[in-house]
């Protein structure tokens, strides 16, 4: 029986498991989604959430503290000025499991690790994309319209209107038909 008994050991010596799990804490915090196997992600969420919970305390000890697990500074400097502010007023529940299926190499079982609200910046990311190629096709639709209506305006004044163009071109079309081909 394994009562009381929780953490999955994920097939590695507990010095190499710990330092897979604060990397990917780490990169979590960083990048605000990660990509990996779901027994990884549901044993970094805890992690996590409580690095969280360090950055709403906001005092030096849990700067301390959350400097000690993290990898790199910037990213505690980030969790105490972005990410704890974001969840100031929530009480829990910051990171979200997003099943994916399976990995075509060993057929593990892949998961999305985001935290709530990382999906915002991500939909503004690629909205903003979107808007950008609309106005670049809108500049360039506009370019073409008005230069072809000042092709078209200058064409016009040089032949002095529009019949005057029908007429030149038909008489040209008649002289080549009875001449024949070019090339004979």
């Amino acid at each position: 029986m394994r009562h009381r008994v929780h953490g999955r050991k994920l097939g590695r010596p507990t010095p190499h498991r710990k330092a897979m799990l604060r990397s990917l804490c780490t990169s979590l915090l960083e990048h605000e989604r990660i990509t990996t196997t779901v027994q990884k992600a549901k044993e970094t969420r805890p992690l996590a959430e409580k690095m969280i919970t360090l950055a709403k305390r906001d005092t030096l000890h849990a700067r301390r503290q959350a400097a000690a697990f993290l990898l790199k500074a910037e990213v505690v400097k980030k969790l105490f000025a972005t990410i704890g502010a974001r969840f100031a007023n929530r009480k829990g529940g910051y990171t979200r499991i997003i099943k994916l299926g399976y990995r075509e190499g060993d057929g593990a079982d892949l998961a999305i690790l985001e935290l709530l609200g990382s999906e915002l910046s991500v939909k503004k990311a690629e909205k903003s994309a979107a808007e950008k190629a609309k106005k670049e096709k809108k500049k360039d639709e506009k370019g073409k319209g008005s230069m072809t209506q000042k092709v078209s305006s200058r064409i016009k004044s040089v032949l002095g209107g529009g019949k005057k163009e029908d007429e030149a071109e038909k008489p040209k079309a008649k002289k080549e038909e009875a001449e024949g081909p070019a090339g004979e």
